[in-house]
């Protein structure tokens, strides 16, 4: 929800006559990334991928670093909070998934049990946090965060794979972004119109946050965990990912916890222990 948060509180784009802004962020975001990646990846002597791999490190590119952001970013300016946050809920179930088809193994049934449970958390909880209203939603906004979260899931299964290969996690998600920065940047420039938006410094550090913290180093750890503790087991800890995002809420912004969102939380928590259990 990082990047809902940034066009719709740090920047102002009718305000400033900035109308690419969803664009903007999802490509700058990447652009950014890319630039952070470039010196560490000299800096550590991270390798390029080798040919054998080049299919699933463009797959993990392409699904993590350009198709995920940017339909992420449009999607959820199109649709309310609700239905984005229900249809990313489904992430780990689409990571499983994607992890059986190349596996060419089936879940197991307390698997599906553990993400049923899980699941049934996260509507008590975004349905409780949508409550107070927001952005109307509509088919095209649905649709794209839909689109959004298959391309994102099958980025997390590609690099996973990498990092199954011998392919280190740090050079798929450095090599990676900087590829996809390269693919993006004409885009940025258009989508930019030649000029940057008006925004605050806190504006422009969330941007930061996100090509560094959140593309960089979350992506490093997450293929590594995914290809060392199994892509579908570990997957489902993606459930926990709103309940991180209300303890910041909580610890940063004041807010108090309530009785819903402490039944969300027992679900949540049951469903991925469920579904973690061998």
């Amino acid at each position: 929800m990082t990047c809902r948060v940034l066009g719709d509180k740090a920047y102002s784009s009718q305000a400033n006559g900035f109308e690419g802004l969803p664009l903007f962020i999802g490509l700058g975001r990447t652009v950014l990334g890319g630039l952070f990646a470039l010196p560490l990846a000299a800096a550590l002597r991270s390798a390029p991928p080798p040919r054998r791999l080049l299919l699933p490190f463009a797959l993990s590119a392409f699904g993590g670093f350009i198709a995920f952001p940017v339909l992420f970013s449009f999607g959820q300016r199109l649709t309310s909070a609700m239905h984005g946050g229900l249809i990313l809920a489904a992430l780990p179930v689409f990571t499983g998934l994607y992890a059986a088809a190349v596996e060419r193994r089936a879940p197991s049934g307390r698997w599906w049990l553990g993400c049923a449970v899980a699941f049934a958390g996260e509507i008590v909880l975004i349905g409780a946090r949508a409550a107070g209203g927001g952005t109307a939603s509509s088919l095209a906004g649905d649709l794209l965060v839909l689109a959004a979260a298959l391309f994102g899931s099958l980025g997390y299964v590609a690099g996973a794979r990498l990092a199954q290969a011998g392919y280190a996690s740090l050079g798929a998600t450095l090599w990676g972004i900087m590829a996809a920065s390269l693919v993006v940047a004409p885009g940025l420039t258009i989508a930019s119109g030649g000029a940057l938006p008006a925004a605050s410094w806190v504006a422009w550090a969330a941007l930061g946050y996100l090509a560094l913290v959140v593309s960089i180093l979350g992506y490093v750890g997450w293929y590594w965990s995914l290809g060392r503790g199994g892509i579908a087991r570990m997957g489902t800890i993606q459930f926990l990912q709103p309940l991180s995002g209300l303890a910041l809420a909580f610890l940063l912004l004041g807010e108090r916890p309530t009785v819903t969102l402490a039944i969300a939380t027992v679900l949540i928590l049951a469903g991925v222990v469920i579904a973690r259990r061998r």
